[in-house]
């Protein structure tokens, strides 16, 4: 449990948060956040998952201290393991993948750059 207390005040100092802005999140008293960061309590499982989403950690490094990296939301980037800082996954984008990628783009684009020289013709 002191581990808890240490890591919940850790990553809430680390967000830059209060108290108070957390237990507004949580719905509950900052009195409560202030016992668990003092080891007078433990939140239930429910507020557990919500305080790691709210602090962006996996459950383990909020309740044990262990570190286990976040799957990575988007596909395209991860994390390069020597810096640290994201990156793109597949290198520089050539001009077919950003056509394919951007199509939706491109289309409405190709569509306006003819209809611009299609009306030039006419006047």
């Amino acid at each position: 449990m002191i581990k808890f207390a240490q890591q919940l005040k850790k990553y809430r100092t680390k967000r830059q948060m209060s108290q108070e802005a957390l237990a507004q999140q949580l719905f509950i008293s900052r009195q409560a956040i202030s016992k668990w960061e003092n080891g007078e309590g433990m939140p239930d499982l429910n507020t557990l998952v919500k305080l790691a989403r709210i602090l962006n950690v996996s459950l383990d490094e909020l309740v044990l201290a262990q570190s286990h990296p976040l799957p990575n939301d988007n596909p395209d980037y991860v994390i390069n393991p020597t810096t640290g800082l994201y990156q793109r996954r597949y290198g520089v984008m050539n001009g077919w993948d950003f056509v394919a990628r951007f199509w939706w783009l491109v289309f409405p684009i190709g569509l306006f750059i003819i209809a611009c020289i299609w009306l030039s013709k006419l006047i």
